[in-house]
């Protein structure tokens, strides 16, 4: 974490802004969980600072984001998920039982973004790549299996 840290200073520094606590909560709390909604990061906060607000949490992630220390991205509906900018840009495997977020190697999905720029002229972002699906541990139980098979996946063998 000292690396976070000592970047976090050096952008808000340079910005003429300052480390406060409640900033190194929110980033800490941050790189915990990997992936995070703001009320997660927010329930993380509560055991270190009870009195931070969930409103505090969310103005601290959209100015951490747009001083580039974080990233979000929208996986399904709901809020969107935070994630330290230094994590290279990676896929996102959302898991529709558990909301299990796993990351892979970006790489993989450029050969389909490669072609699909040559096809149709778009090209895609693929750093913000999530797919949905079923996890291994989902997909292990009974009800995963189903699920999996719902879902248009094969269960793990």
């Amino acid at each position: 974490m000292p690396e976070v840290s000592e970047e976090l200073d050096a952008v808000l520094r340079a910005r003429g802004l300052r480390a406060t606590p409640q900033r190194r909560f929110v980033l800490d709390a941050l790189e915990r969980l990997g992936h995070a909604t703001p009320d997660r990061v927010w329930e993380q906060v509560q055991a270190v600072a009870p009195s931070l607000s969930p409103s505090t949490v969310y103005r601290t992630l959209e100015l951490l984001e747009e001083l580039g220390v974080v990233a979000h991205t929208h996986l399904g509906h709901g809020a969107p998920s935070y994630h330290l900018a230094t994590h290279a840009d990676h896929i996102h495997l959302v898991c529709r039982r558990c909301g299990d977020v796993q990351t892979a190697d970006v790489r993989r999905a450029q050969q389909l973004a490669d072609e699909v720029a040559a096809r149709y002229g778009f090209v895609t972002d693929v750093g913000h790549l999530s797919l949905d699906g079923v996890c291994a541990s989902c997909a292990a139980t009974a009800d995963g299996a189903t699920g999996a098979r719902a879902a248009g996946t094969k269960p793990a063998s």
